[in-house]
């Protein structure tokens, strides 16, 4: 019965038609697609589900369903598909995030059964770079050590906070955000400048695919700022990724945050995608 359905939920027998749909957009799905490249579309190990939207026994749309619910070149019959299994099982994501107009619509479908969200991010510019950044690269930028977690955690606490607008230790007191910070620096995927003990600038590159790398969590202290440590800080770290882990360096930025889009275009960024996320 449920090969017959047009949503189901994917295992690995899906993979090379899964990835071919993320890979088509390298950039505005490396979120997805770097979940599927390193854990497969075993819900066990992607520690989520991969629904598929199925057409004339084709796989076209996808939409990953986990801590954040993300449609993948979804249609609107597949949205309406999508939205209607959202339903069904209750909402168990904490974002809706993606392509603008597909998530739109999407929330459009969801909103009268999971409003109110806590809010809503309706513009947030994609931003990518293929390209050695024109500016000078601050060289004291290096790879967090695990000896610095301490130092590095509670900047990593402080950008979240002020980013999202909750506390990442809330409910669990930190368990799961502690191994993620602890994961990406033993990955050598968190990048910092430390001055005696201090963190004077920050990133994570969060999501790794063949193809391109998103950045996150970039981070000043507010004593800091408009001095300039942001745009060599990132310059030093979009040097770094694109020699050793992709060649494109992608990041998402809210619309409303003229200081720091302005920053990456300094770097060589340039606008690709916009994305919009709904936050509960």
């Amino acid at each position: 019965m449920l090969g017959s359905l047009p949503v189901r939920v994917l295992d690995d027998r899906y993979r090379a038609e899964a990835l071919a749909i993320l890979d088509a957009d390298p950039v505005s799905n490396v979120f997805v697609s770097s979940r599927v490249h390193s854990a497969g579309l075993d819900p066990q190990r992607l520690g989520a589900q991969m629904w598929g939207y199925m057409r004339d026994g084709h796989l076209t749309s996808l939409c990953y369903s986990g801590a954040n619910l993300v449609p993948v070149a979804a249609t609107s019959d597949a949205l309406r598909a999508f939205a209607e299994r959202a339903r069904a099982q209750g909402r168990r994501c904490s974002s809706i995030v993606g392509a603008a107009d597909a998530v739109s619509e999407l929330w459009e479908l969801l909103a009268p059964y999971w409003g109110p969200p806590r809010v809503i991010r309706h513009s947030q510019p994609v931003m990518a770079t293929s390209t050695v950044p024109p500016v000078a690269a601050d060289e004291r930028v290096r790879q967090v050590r695990m000896d610095e977690f301490d130092i590095v955690y509670p900047a990593c606490v402080a950008m979240f906070t002020e980013e999202v607008g909750v506390s990442p230790i809330s409910g669990d007191g930190g368990v799961l955000y502690r191994a993620r910070v602890a994961e990406l620096i033993r990955a050598g995927r968190a990048y910092a400048r430390i001055e005696d003990g201090r963190v004077m600038f920050k990133a994570e590159v969060g999501a790794v695919t063949p193809y391109a790398c998103q950045v996150q969590g970039v981070w000043v202290p507010p004593d800091l700022r408009g001095h300039g440590l942001s745009v060599h800080g990132m310059a030093a770290l979009v040097e770094k990724a694109l020699s050793s882990i992709a060649p494109t360096v992608s990041l998402y930025v809210n619309d409303f945050n003229t200081r720091a889009r302005a920053a990456y275009r300094r770097v060589g960024f340039s606008e690709v995608d916009t994305f919009m996320s709904v936050l509960f």
